[in-house]
């Protein structure tokens, strides 16, 4: 059984724990909070990473799930250290960063994976599968939603740990990393050129409404709020999943109600400090000449991917479930059903894109053939290098032109 070690154990650490279990035994784990330690009462326990990296090498392999700003030091030392690693994107919040990161792991030479998860979802799978065999012909263009979804852009992105550029890193790369990187997957090649528009549109104080006060609970509009905490949190009280596990460790109603009062999850969303964009499209031209548009938006259900893809002898239209595939030459519309497992969301496992990538990198410890993991450590750094650009020219106004990067 392959052993492991947890660096960061919050709700992506645990849950891809969670997700080995049967193949893997976590023997060491790394977490300033106690009771995320507690998580896994096997393992030796360790308040910082540090401690576990003074240490000769604990376990086959290790998760770095810190906060993305605490990215690098620790890959970097374990990769010294010769363990695989799976690390959660994004890869680091810096460019520089994100490169040196790269260099680490390819000198180490050990399984590296970017938990770019939607590359191992059954639907993926598929459609990847149904493009390959050319059933489409060539691609020439794609558009692809991202619906963030109302409630999920106020818990992580208004009131949340990625609400601040200076704080975590901008939207596009917090957030859309995963759909930059999708894009490059299907397409099979890299993009070269990136224009991008967007910005931080409702959630301001400018918006707040008449009479709203600065938190939920003490709100005379509450009631009549998108955006209410108490209409998100409370229901879930009694549940150890996420989003609660976010707010507090507490998960009854009274532990609830108490994080809405004290933290920083009960705030008015026209009264937190948030900065990153709420709305972003993304337009992207690939090696060959190929084009994306790419949209991000709050405004929306949170629910799975959408895209279009439109070839030279047929079209796909997918939701994350079903992709509908038309045929030039008949006209026919056929129906794929991808047998997707859970919803899109974190707490849903990405559509099995969680257990796909950890399946992934387990056969690929196990076995050492590294294939299993579908984006070398090159790749990983392309689709971040997207995201830099993009958010450069949505600041600048310019088209951003990309130089290749190692595949």
């Amino acid at each position: 059984m392959v052993t492991l070690a947890v660096v960061g154990a919050g709700s992506r650490g645990s849950g891809y724990a969670r997700r080995a279990e049967g193949r893997a035994r976590v023997v060491a784990v790394a977490d300033p909070l106690a009771a995320r330690r507690e998580r896994f009462p096997d393992a030796a326990h360790y308040a910082d990473w540090r401690e576990l990296a003074a240490l000769p090498r604990q376990a086959d392999a290790v998760i770095i799930a810190t906060m993305d700003a605490d990215h690098v030091e620790p890959a970097v030392r374990f990769a010294e250290l010769g363990y695989h690693i799976l690390l959660e994107k994004p890869m680091a919040v810096s460019e520089q960063d994100c490169r040196t990161i790269v260099a680490a792991a390819e000198k180490a030479g050990t399984v590296f994976a970017v938990c770019h998860v939607l590359r191992y979802t059954p639907y993926t799978r598929t459609l990847k599968r149904l493009l390959d065999a050319g059933t489409i012909g060539e691609i020439v263009s794609v558009q692809h939603l991202e619906p963030v979804g109302w409630w999920h852009q106020a818990h992580s992105y208004v009131r949340g740990n990625w609400r601040r550029t200076d704080e975590s890193t901008f939207m596009l790369l917090a957030k859309s990393c995963h759909d930059l990187d999708w894009l490059v997957h299907i397409m099979g090649r890299q993009v070269t050129r990136v224009s991008s528009f967007g910005g931080l549109k409702h959630f301001r104080p400018e918006n707040r409404p008449e009479g709203a006060a600065d938190r939920c609970l003490d709100c005379a509009v509450e009631s009549t709020c998108p955006y209410s905490a108490p209409r998100l949190y409370l229901p879930l009280a009694g549940r150890e999943s996420w989003p609660l596990t976010v707010i507090t460790e507490d998960v009854s109603a009274a532990g609830v109600r108490e994080a809405l009062r004290t933290g920083p999850y009960g705030r008015c969303v026209y009264a937190c400090d948030n900065d990153v964009v709420d709305h972003q499209v993304v337009n992207m031209e690939f090696e060959g000449g190929a084009s994306a548009a790419f949209t991000m938006t709050a405004f929306t259900p949170q629910q799975h991917r959408q895209t279009r893809i439109f070839g030279t002898h047929g079209s796909i239209e997918g939701d994350g479930v079903l992709l509908r595939v038309t045929d030039f030459v008949t006209g026919e519309t056929s129906v794929v059903d991808s047998s997707a497992t859970g919803d899109g969301t974190a707490g849903g496992g990405h559509g099995g894109g969680d257990e796909g990538l950890m399946a992934a990198f387990l056969n690929a410890v196990e076995t050492g053939d590294r294939s299993a993991v579908l984006s070398s450590p090159g790749e990983s750094l392309h689709s971040h290098l997207i995201a830099w650009a993009a958010e450069r020219s949505r600041l600048d106004g310019t088209t951003v032109t990309l130089e290749g990067t190692p595949r």
